[in-house]
């Protein structure tokens, strides 16, 4: 299956020297420059809206991401230190990605606090991250399953595969940081300037149950593609000969079945952590026309600000969850009817079974199509079901004929086929964001430095009076040297 495709966000114009006062004027063109930056960002994304999918350039956005957030976490640490301060609460504007409302767009939404900036720049740092993985395995195409690929070349696929297994990693670091730190500090700010009269919406990219989800997203998206990185060797084979038996090549299928199990249960939890900020909202006032336009008050905040996540991410985290534990009782399947024998050759047939049935609902999919995207999305998931579908029958149709001809096992029931699926197991693991080092001010290189050469120098002004003296501190006093 291939990533989740992020809708990336807009932005509007900041100078920072509009908020930053400058009183030792010590940063003066590093605030400049830290402008100069975002203004980069904004235009590399505004060029992004405007550019097909096929044809954005997400290295170029981190590039510009990997220079405007050092400098952001600079701006932050000046004013925690007192180097800088703020001449009034800055405002930024955003256009969010993760929001759901009434005709599918996403809103422009003015937030205050520097904590929102940081926090919707490393939003679009993993969004660009988890893009960029997407595109390197859109660009492999299905290599494993190509009969002419030579094994030096599956393997140099194999290695771009796993470097978006890193990219997805790192994703998922950065959403994990976002929830747990970022977010924390978010919302004790947005109290304070809550009280204090400020207007300060909450969309679901803000919400630390959505971000988590996306977290467990990402690392259920690794973990997928470390599947097929696993099994490329084997499906190259499989591809000549389908269907039982297995190439001696191909890897555990109880382990593969796990390693699906535990691909299932991240996205059925991703899902159930991003609908949490839409399940006490109203739906009437969420859907209705007469809330649109001329709507007062919180009703027509709830609808400003989006507070249900997009129906694609939903969907998409709902038939993944789906997908995966078809794929995972397909796999326990072939593994009971490859090493079971044939006294459980009626297991085999019975969990495959299971398997081409949910693989038969998903392909059917829903009448529903919310957009042009997710249409697209659910085209490709088809044609991904169709494939595997195919790899079931096959599958189910060889084992079924060794239960009728040789072993003749009754076909377990679903109930006691379900008792018998054990835990997943985790293949890859999330890869812990650590903030850069500030470009400038407190905690940057050149801070450290000086910091540095003036303990040195403090350190040789008071040799003489702890008694210890170096060979500059012999000479600063009168006579120094004349007593021998």
């Amino acid at each position: 299956m291939s990533t989740y495709q992020y809708e990336l966000p807009t932005t509007g114009a900041v100078s920072f020297a509009e908020f930053l006062q400058d009183d030792s004027a010590t940063y003066i063109s590093e605030i400049a420059e830290c402008t100069e930056a975002r203004a980069n960002l904004r235009a590399i994304l505004k060029e992004s809206k405007r550019t097909d999918d096929g044809e954005k350039d997400y290295l170029k956005l981190v590039k510009a991401l990997d220079d405007y957030i050092p400098r952001l976490f600079s701006v932050v640490a000046c004013l925690d230190h007192g180097d800088l301060r703020l001449k009034a609460e800055p405002v930024f504007s955003w256009r969010t990605t993760l929001s759901s409302t009434l005709f599918h767009t996403s809103p422009r939404l003015s937030i205050p606090l520097l904590v929102t900036e940081l926090t919707f720049a490393l939003l679009t740092y993993a969004f660009a991250l988890s893009n960029l993985a997407r595109a390197i395995v859109y660009s492999l195409g299905s290599y494993e399953k190509q009969r002419s690929i030579t094994d030096a070349e599956r393997r140099v696929k194999d290695e771009r595969l796993g470097f978006a297994v890193t990219l997805l990693c790192r994703t998922a670091g950065i959403f994990e940081y976002i929830g747990k730190d970022c977010l924390a500090l978010w919302e004790r700010e947005r109290d304070r300037v809550v009280s204090s009269g400020l207007n300060c919406p909450r969309p679901p990219d803000l919400s630390r149950e959505v971000v988590m989800g996306l977290s467990k997203m990402a690392l259920a998206d690794a973990q997928s593609l470390a599947i097929r990185k696993l099994v490329s060797k084997a499906a190259v084979e499989s591809t000549l000969n389908p269907g039982p038996p297995l190439p001696k090549s191909h890897p555990s299928p109880a382990l593969v079945a796990k390693l699906h199990l535990e691909c299932a249960s991240l996205y059925s939890t991703a899902r159930s952590l991003v609908k949490t900020p839409g399940a006490t909202r109203t739906p009437s006032k969420s859907r209705n026309f007469l809330h649109l336009g001329k709507g007062k008050g919180k009703d027509k905040m709830q609808e400003e600000t989006g507070e249900e996540v997009t129906p694609e991410l939903r969907h998409y985290l709902s038939d993944e969850a789906a997908f995966h534990a078809a794929l995972a009782k397909q796999w326990l399947g072939v593994d009971t009817g490859e090493i079971g024998g044939t006294e459980k050759m009626g297991i085999a047939v019975g969990f495959i079974a299971w398997a081409k049935k949910e693989l038969e609902d998903l392909r059917s999919g829903s009448a529903v199509i919310e957009s042009d995207r997710e249409k697209e999305m659910r085209e490709r998931r088809r044609l991904k079901v169709a494939e595997e579908l195919e790899n079931a029958s096959v599958f189910l149709k060889g084992y079924t004929r060794i239960n009728d001809t040789l072993a003749c096992q009754p076909v377990p029931p679903q109930a006691d086929l379900q008792a018998s699926i054990p835990a997943g197991r985790l293949a890859v693991v999330v890869k812990p964001y650590t903030p850069p080092i500030p470009a400038f001010g407190p905690g940057s290189v050149n801070h450290l430095g000086q910091q540095a050469e003036g303990l040195e120098i403090d350190t040789q002004a008071t040799g003489a009076t702890d008694g210890t003296f170096s060979p500059q501190s012999q000479k600063s006093y009168a006579g120094a040297g004349s007593y021998f």
